[in-house]
């Protein structure tokens, strides 16, 4: 299940769904990522999250159905926050339940990779001289080429 939401998400309660769902699964692998209080040159405060709603549902949709391709995998549970998000809040969930941990862990990793890459969301950054546009960066692209060996 695939959610893009303005509204926080409770860790704690998607972890309970897909263990409640999880079946004869043995692992369940779950990453939660924060905004960070800086970047590169400077101090951040909040980001900005656009996104164009449909298609990247479907961008998301897209990046787990091949990580179901690659691997065995019971449950999978992506949310990606939009709007105004604050430092040190939540902004993304991925969770993956799985007969065995390494796929588990691998598609969680995957699904991560490509969502930074492939799904069209656009982040401005809140610094001390004002709103700015992140641009991609060159490791987000390199961790994508480990999964195309």
């Amino acid at each position: 299940m695939i959610s893009i939401q303005e509204q926080d998400f409770d860790q704690g309660a998607e972890y309970n769904s897909l263990r409640a769902n999880a079946d004869s699964d043995g692992a369940i692998v779950t990453f939660i990522g924060l905004v960070r209080d800086f970047n590169q040159d400077s101090s951040v405060s909040s980001i900005h999250i656009e996104h164009y709603p449909g298609m990247a549902e479907k961008s998301l949709m897209n990046i787990c159905l091949q990580a179901r391709k690659r691997w065995k995998l019971g449950q999978i549970r992506v949310i990606h926050r939009v709007g105004l998000i604050q430092s040190s809040e939540q902004i993304v969930f991925v969770g993956i339940s799985s007969k065995h941990r390494e796929d588990a862990f691998r598609a969680c990793e995957f699904i991560m990779d490509f969502l930074k890459t492939d799904v069209p969301f656009w982040k401005q950054e809140g610094t001390p001289s004002g709103m700015k546009w992140v641009n991609a960066k060159e490791t987000d692209e390199q961790a994508l080429d480990r999964w195309s060996k």
